[in-house]
């Protein structure tokens, strides 16, 4: 299984512009309900911090998750169940990325990190295996993320 490889048009298809819409969508829904102030200064001061929780650890996440438990899943029957598009494997990997996330976050936003989850799981899925896209809007959406919420760290 190539991981990275590159199918055509991808980028056209109505479902992977509906998932980059979301991000903004989903900022703006927080920043309506929750209002943060936003302080972009601490990513200057610890860009290093933002490169890894906006580029680095998506990365990571990506290719342990996605490539390689979801891989691992699919390759079971019940992984290959698919309800409402989404893969046994799908659902199982995303229930333990959110688990993954209970370190750092609080219950409420471990139980929002499930739908970006399944949307990664979606694209992964969809593309046999290619980590690309999963990869794409992990970053972008943690880029959104992070510039409302000053991480905790």
């Amino acid at each position: 299984m190539e991981y990275f490889k590159w199918p055509d048009r991808w980028w056209k298809n109505w479902q992977w512009g509906t998932a980059l819409l979301a991000g903004p969508a989903l900022w703006i829904g927080l920043y309506w309900v929750d209002s943060p102030v936003i302080t972009l200064g601490w990513i200057i001061e610890r860009t290093w911090l933002f490169l890894s929780i906006v580029l680095f650890y998506p990365i990571l996440e990506e290719i342990v998750f996605r490539g390689l438990v979801q891989g691992w899943f699919s390759e079971k029957p019940w992984g290959m169940f698919r309800k409402y598009g989404i893969s046994g494997a799908n659902f199982l990997t995303s229930m333990m990325f959110a688990m993954f996330h209970v370190i750092a976050h609080t219950p409420l936003m471990v139980a929002l990190v499930v739908f970006p989850s399944l949307v990664f799981g979606y694209f992964r899925d969809r593309y046999d295996g290619w980590l690309l896209p999963s990869i794409f809007l992990h970053c972008y959406y943690n880029l959104g993320y992070f510039i409302l919420y000053k991480p905790l760290i």
